[in-house]
């Protein structure tokens, strides 16, 4: 299985904030440099086991890759995931409870910013 595209700025930027040459992350993946920068240049897509290993080496998340988020270490908290995840284990009035009040945290939070 493929994904559908990488963002072609989040590979190259990742991998320059890491100080790496297309050929150093070749190396680190174990492929050839003219791939890292066909990925780059969105010409080539990688397999979902190769982007999650691509991601790894360039600490930070498919969904960056992806183009999903501006954020390159968004999801990489362990302990927020794990509250996520118990979050959704919920029942639905006990989860939509705790969502709605972290939404309420988070507009003071904003307001209070401003």
């Amino acid at each position: 299985m493929n994904l559908a595209s990488l963002d072609q700025i989040g590979v190259a930027e990742c991998r320059k904030a890491k100080n790496l040459s297309q050929k150093e992350l070749a190396e680190i993946f174990h492929t050839s440099h003219t791939t890292i920068g066909k990925y780059e240049r969105d010409e080539m897509i990688p397999s979902i086991e190769a982007a999650k290993k691509l991601a790894g080496i360039l600490d930070t998340t498919v969904g960056y890759l992806l183009g999903e988020t501006e954020e390159s270490d968004l999801f990489k908290d362990k302990k927020m995931l794990q509250r996520l995840q118990d979050i959704m284990k919920l029942p639905e009035k006990e989860r939509s409870s705790i969502l709605l009040t972290l939404d309420h945290f988070i507009k003071a939070s904003k307001i209070s910013l401003m």
